[in-house]
């Protein structure tokens, strides 16, 4: 991409959510001049990777959420979308704002339960004071039930018998291997190891519902347009649903976009070998790269540890509060 980009002047890309995904793709048009706008229902980035450590970590969630207005000013708009109409290619909010577009992007992500996902219009303050609240929760439980055994499921209950080790922890789970299908049977069955470790009760066994994703072609458009995206968890790309996997659809989707608007062939997204990896608490971690298990001590080092909060103030051009 190459030289300077002509942009014509009713060039306006609209984003819709603000998770990584969001950000990734608002970033990258931000640096190429191409006039966006980023709307989400809350008022700061959720940095949901350390979200479940916030739940049970009191005076954590204070370094999950990142302002959106620091770093996108007046390119960035708080509401729910409620109407997309492709004639007029305009994006309606629930207040009755209508934003034109010339190119759409879907990053709404997946609509998961609290605490790991925040799908509500709310100031960030708001947010992490229910995550404080379900902190005093967690607290005053004499045990907690974790039901469903997928990536978000182990590392919760890993995180709450990590914080509390005399607590009881009991996981449910409809299948017998826990965590992401698309991992390596040994690092599945290694999550479930140390989730022995740490003293979790496990029930194991049963059947899992379809997840009704977007679907979207090899551009990450989706079918039947040429002008709508959608990256992250929303789009049915077969893959663990992963904010790095996010970043990578964004920049797919917000290439073609340039490209279309240069007359450039399409470019392509093409899934690889997982890589994942799986805070198992703040003292340790499962995971693998490129086909191949890592060592424990890595994982804990690279993710669990901080679980790269510091990425994402970095990538928002803010510093963490102290």
């Amino acid at each position: 991409m190459g030289g300077k980009l002509s942009i014509d002047d009713d060039v306006h890309v609209v984003i819709v959510g603000g998770g990584f995904g969001g950000i990734a793709a608002a970033q990258q048009l931000k640096h190429h001049g191409v006039p966006f706008m980023l709307i989400d229902l809350l008022d700061a980035f959720h940095h949901n990777v350390a979200a479940l450590r916030a739940s049970v970590q009191s005076g954590f969630a204070w370094q999950t959420f990142i302002p959106y207005k620091e770093t996108f000013g007046t390119s960035f708009l708080q509401g729910r979308v409620v109407r997309i109409d492709t004639t007029v290619q305009s994006v309606v909010l629930d207040d009755g704002k209508d934003v034109r577009y010339s190119h759409l992007i879907l990053c709404t992500g997946s609509d998961g339960p609290f605490p790991g996902k925040y799908n509500a219009v709310d100031s960030y303050q708001k947010a992490i004071e229910k995550y404080e609240n379900i902190v005093k929760e967690i607290q005053a439980a004499d045990f907690v039930l974790v039901v469903g055994g997928g990536a978000t499921g182990v590392e919760m209950a890993a995180e709450i018998r990590t914080e509390y080790p005399t607590k009881k922890v009991i996981l449910i789970h409809s299948h017998e291997a826990l965590a992401d299908p698309e991992l390596l049977p040994c690092v599945r069955e290694q999550a479930k190891q140390v989730l022995l470790e740490k003293g979790v009760e496990l029930l194991l066994g049963g059947c899992l519902a379809e997840n009704g994703a977007l679907k979207v072609n090899k551009h990450m458009q989706i079918e039947g347009f040429t002008n709508i995206y959608a990256v992250g968890d929303c789009a049915n790309v077969s893959e663990p649903k992963m904010a790095y996997h996010a970043g990578l659809h964004a920049a797919v989707a917000v290439t073609n976009i340039i490209n279309s608007m240069s007359g450039k062939a399409l470019t392509s997204y093409h899934t690889g070998n997982v890589t994942m990896l799986l805070a198992m608490g703040r003292d340790d971690g499962v995971g693998q790269f490129n086909g191949y298990k890592l060592p424990r001590f890595l994982v804990t080092k690279g993710k669990s540890q901080g679980l790269l909060l510091w990425k994402s103030w970095r990538e928002m051009g803010q510093k963490a509060p102290s």
